[in-house]
């Protein structure tokens, strides 16, 4: 029998914070005069719909676009959004906020939006379009118990690789159950 942890996602209220996670990966946000949204392209279908669930439950609308054959998800206008903006943008770069805190539904958006299972470990895909936060957030990963390492294109990233039956337990108490959208496998799981 798992014994939930007290910091999973399925035991903690979501917050319009979490959605942070998904500008860890390429999400990325859109200042307009009706003001701001979140876009993300992703990988496979799935992801999108389990992230309109996510962002639904943190009061933020979203719905799915095709362009060029890539998922994107888009979201309305949302005040959440506007409080994200204001910490992950300096004009219209990215940054890491210096105050970031890696919740479990942070993590949980992360894992949704851009992981996968590596060749050994569990990666968590990071932006390639801002690599200067890149080292940022895997400290934030270290001071939660999430100690990884960066990799590069070559071995499959830019992502952050969490290895250890440790860290992997930890990050899948984290981020809860898989969404149903999520095939077998790609969500965290203690033996990765």
């Amino acid at each position: 029998m798992t014994q939930l942890s007290l910091f999973s996602a399925d035991l903690t209220s979501p917050v319009g914070d979490d959605l942070g996670g998904l500008l860890a990966a390429n999400g990325q946000l859109e200042v307009t005069a009706d003001g701001v949204r979140l876009v993300i392209r992703l990988a496979d279908d799935w992801r999108a719909r389990a992230l309109i669930r996510e962002c639904r439950v943190r009061d933020v609308e979203a719905h799915i676009d095709l362009d060029d054959r890539v998922t994107v998800l888009r979201t309305d206008p949302a005040p959440v959004l506007a409080q994200l903006s204001d910490r992950w943008l300096d004009g219209s770069v990215k940054v890491a906020p210096p105050e970031v805190e890696l919740s479990a539904g942070w993590m949980r958006c992360w894992a949704i939006a851009a992981g996968r299972p590596g060749p050994v470990g569990y990666l968590l895909g990071l932006d390639p379009q801002t690599p200067d936060i890149h080292e940022s957030l895997a400290g934030c990963c270290a001071a939660i118990g999430l100690a990884g390492s960066l990799i590069g294109p070559a071995a499959g990233g830019p992502a952050m690789r969490i290895v250890g039956l440790r860290r992997c337990t930890r990050l899948a108490d984290m981020v809860g159950t898989p969404p149903p959208e999520a095939p077998a496998g790609l969500f965290p799981r203690p033996a990765h």
